[in-house]
């Protein structure tokens, strides 16, 4: 069942990455919101439970397995979607792929740069590619792609980084496109979110937490309220746009300041 009342009743939404942390917060507001949602994961096992206990809710969440870096993969999850809900009316691009620095650059495995690029860059593009004309057809289209406030200032990981970074050059350039289309195309770029990334380490995000301007660091939630407001008719002439929800970290240069009290001015 679906609930017939919210903003996202009749909708179809596929949600990749959306076993755990961002996206499983996602798929749930959107599915309190009345979409039919589609878990899409490469990790089947945790997205069937994602699912079944949104379905246990009495929500319409089903899950499928789903490697971004294949495309047949995708395409089989963009038609699932369509044959379970009838429709692609929101696209969120959550699959990401992180590998941690080398100590020198130049000992950075090439390897482990294309994994990072192929499953969060070039993976949000098969899958705009595979459901773009599904997102025309249902006249309400929407994609929203979960960047990073990596992708706008140096916090590391660099081709996690770059792969961010190119998110933020593919929606301008998709949004263009896609707009005459009658689709929408925003990011949303997170700052230090509360998932298993940080697990185990609850003392590095207190002392993270002292450089966020609003003195905490965010939970999954918070990104997906923005990312459902991005697909939501609230943001009908919002388009080709990057809305950094980052406790205001990339508004504040903290170096500098402390530069300012060390001299006393």
């Amino acid at each position: 069942m679906t609930t017939d009342t919210g903003r996202f009743a009749g909708y179809g939404v596929l949600i990749t990455g959306a076993a755990r942390g961002i996206g499983a917060a996602t798929a749930t507001r959107f599915a309190e919101e009345g979409a039919r949602v589609l878990v899409a994961d490469a990790d089947p096992e945790a997205g069937e439970r994602t699912a079944a206990a949104l379905r246990d809710r009495g929500l319409t969440v089903e899950a499928v397995a789903c490697d971004v870096r294949d495309q047949a993969s995708v395409e089989a999850a963009v038609a699932h979607a369509v044959h379970a809900f009838g429709t692609v009316d929101v696209l969120v691009n959550n699959a990401a792929h992180c590998t941690p620095d080398a100590p020198r650059f130049e000992d950075q495995a090439e390897e482990d740069w294309a994994a990072d690029l192929d499953v969060t860059l070039t993976g949000a593009y098969r899958c705009c590619r595979a459901a773009l004309a599904h997102l025309e057809a249902s006249c309400r289209g929407a994609i929203v792609t979960v960047g990073s406030v990596n992708g706008l200032q140096d916090f590391g990981n660099h081709a996690y980084s770059a792969a961010k970074a190119g998110l933020v050059s593919l929606t301008r350039t998709l949004a263009g496109h896609a707009g005459p289309r009658g689709v929408r195309v925003n990011l949303v770029a997170p700052g230090t979110i509360r998932t298993r990334a940080w697990e185990g380490r609850d003392d590095d995000l207190v002392a993270v937490s002292e450089v966020y301007p609003l003195r905490r660091i965010g939970e999954p939630e918070d990104i997906a309220a923005a990312v459902t407001f991005l697909a939501s008719r609230d943001a009908a002439w919002i388009t080709g746009t990057t809305l950094t929800v980052d406790g205001g970290v990339t508004a504040v240069n903290h170096g500098f300041r402390r530069a300012l009290d060390h001299t006393g001015r």
